[in-house]
């Protein structure tokens, strides 16, 4: 049978083999659930920053998509390998690199004066993410056994239920009173807090039964793929999707602006060549018992195949969410960061609410009804959004936002459970990891399609109402939905500062809720398309396999 890069089975006491045991684990822990905590935050704050981050750094609405994006592809490019090699080199000594590349990372994207420099940055987070999370994971399975594992996780998970609830917040005080470089300064204290602790109180475990090799070929094709899909969805604005609108440059290389097609479907067609040979390959490597980055025989199994799918395209529907919400909360309605901040904390809210009630659900209905019913209050939720969000006032989305976050903590807790439950317990480690994976993948696609589509929305209902606005020509209205597509909303809180522009102001607020509308509409779509897939997993109680937490951390960070 192949081996997943990246995993190890940490309930299989051959993996300790060789392993000192810890005489205080629990320090560990602690140490090992701040830096998870780390990553956690600094994926809820930034959202949160985004508005302040375009005004200040002058970014396009694409720069905004790519400084999450980038984040989240490197991670689940990256993600399983880096597992691997930890199991192999180390987990303590991985573990304190990737909080060495992460707090680096953190320290430049503080100081990044440019969108590009900001990118780059985010590119290194999500490396320094990737060797951060399952070098936490194998470690704490490693660390406790039996009763004590139970109590570990539960800790674990609280500390990154409960910064995932604190990021936005965070985030919105930080950018409302400091500045929008503090949600990244954040991480230097904290960080190297936990690099110079864990030297002396985590200890270096192993998996001595862990087998060598890399599959660097699938790694190359899966980010290849990923990174020219998501460009074309984020650039096709700026490109042209059919036809070219601008020229494209990369180092040397220029896509001339009078090319028969634009750079835009090529990268379509990019990305589908390389996942198919993604594919290809893997199955190949696996035939031949061989290392690879997915195990893909695993979704010949009916639960894992449709619980990953139903994990992809949630993530798509929720990242793409609080993506483009903090945009109409700030641009909009005005709002402060912070007071953006106390809004999205709702969703966190429910969750919290949502989860005392999930475990005793699950034992009497099953796991599938426990995730679907969270989905419904999902799909409900969303759709309301769409429904009740005004130009003028956002109190009605208060409620929605919070059963909303009741929705995610009833479906992501369980869906986990849900999608290992036929796992063989000896591949639980590869299970759980290509489900991380799927959730950073959804979560990119989300950010991605679901942007591209707030961007043609604001393009062509702000040209449509500003050109109705009496007095504004026709080329004053192209220049102004030009402008406010390209910033997010952001070109609003401008026009709202110039007197005698009132009547543009409200004509390009009505556009961006319009936009708002079509974009969280299809979110709503996107989940429902979710609700479809779990209700094709197996009936049946839920049977975690020994040793794993019935909720990863890509799982709490989406809360």
């Amino acid at each position: 049978m192949s081996t997943v890069a990246g995993t190890t089975d940490p309930a299989d006491p051959a993996s300790k083999a060789g392993e000192p045991p810890s005489k205080s684990p629990w320090g560990a822990l602690a140490l090992l659930s701040l830096g998870v905590a780390m990553i956690i935050v600094d994926g809820t704050v930034v959202n949160v920053a985004l508005p302040s981050m375009i005004k200040d750094l002058d970014m396009t609405f694409a720069d905004a998509e790519w400084v999450n994006t980038i984040y989240a592809l490197v991670f689940a490019a990256l993600l399983i390998n880096f597992g691997r090699l930890a199991d192999i080199r180390g987990r303590k000594l991985l573990f304190l690199v990737g909080i060495v590349v992460f707090v680096a990372a953190s320290m430049f994207a503080g100081q990044s004066d440019s969108a590009s420099q900001l990118i780059l940055a985010r590119f290194f987070q999500g490396i320094g993410a990737a060797i951060i999370l399952p070098t936490t994971l194998s470690s704490v399975n490693t660390l406790f056994t039996g009763k004590s594992r139970a109590i570990a996780f539960a800790v674990w998970g609280s500390v990154i239920g409960g910064m995932a609830a604190v990021g936005p917040l965070l985030g919105g005080w930080l950018t409302t009173y400091h500045s929008w470089r503090w949600v990244f300064y954040i991480n230097l204290p904290i960080g190297l807090m936990v690099l110079v602790l864990s030297i002396f109180f985590v200890p270096e475990t192993k998996d001595p039964s862990a087998r060598r090799g890399a599959d660097p070929a699938g790694s190359v094709l899966i980010g290849a793929g990923l990174a020219a899909l998501v460009f074309a969805m984020i650039e096709g604005q700026q490109y042209g999707w059919i036809k070219p609108t601008a020229a494209f440059s990369l180092g040397a290389l220029t896509w001339p602006a009078d090319a028969p097609v634009s750079i835009v479907p090529v990268a379509f067609l990019f990305s589908a060549a390389c996942l198919t040979a993604f594919v290809l390959i893997e199955r190949g490597r696996n035939a031949a018992d061989k290392v690879v980055v997915l195990d893909l025989s695993l979704f010949g199994l009916k639960s894992f195949r449709w619980g990953n799918t139903t994990a992809l395209i949630v993530s798509l529907g929720e990242f793409g969410l609080v993506f483009v919400l903090p945009l109409y909360l700030q641009n909009v309605l005005g709002f402060t960061p912070i007071k953006s901040g106390l809004y999205l904390a709702f969703i966190a809210a429910g969750a919290f609410l949502a989860t005392p009630l999930v475990a005793k659900l699950a034992q009497k209905k099953g796991s599938r009804f426990v995730v679907m019913v969270g989905m419904v209050f999902e799909a409900v939720s969303v759709a309301g959004i769409a429904l009740v969000v005004q130009p003028d006032t956002g109190t009605e989305i208060i409620p929605l936002l919070f059963t909303y976050g009741i929705g995610i903590g009833f479906a992501t807790a369980q869906l986990t459970g849900a999608s290992l439950a036929d796992v063989p317990l000896e591949e639980s480690g590869q299970g759980s990891g290509t489900q991380s994976t799927s959730r950073q993948i959804g979560s990119a696609l989300g950010i991605a399609v679901l942007g591209a589509i707030l961007a043609v929305g604001l393009g062509a209902f702000t040209k449509d109402q500003v050109s109705r606005v009496p007095g504004v020509t026709a080329e004053q209205a192209d220049q102004i939905s030009q402008a406010v597509r390209s910033t997010g909303g952001g070109a609003i809180t401008e026009l709202r500062a110039q007197p005698g522009s009132e009547a543009i102001v409200a004509a390009a607020d009505d556009a961006f809720v319009s936009a708002m509308r079509l974009t969280v509409g299809l979110a709503a779509i996107f989940i429902l398309f979710g609700l479809l897939a779990a209700s094709r997993l197996p009936p049946g109680q839920l049977h975690d396999p020994p040793g794993e937490p019935q909720q990863d951390p890509a799982a709490a960070g989406s809360a």
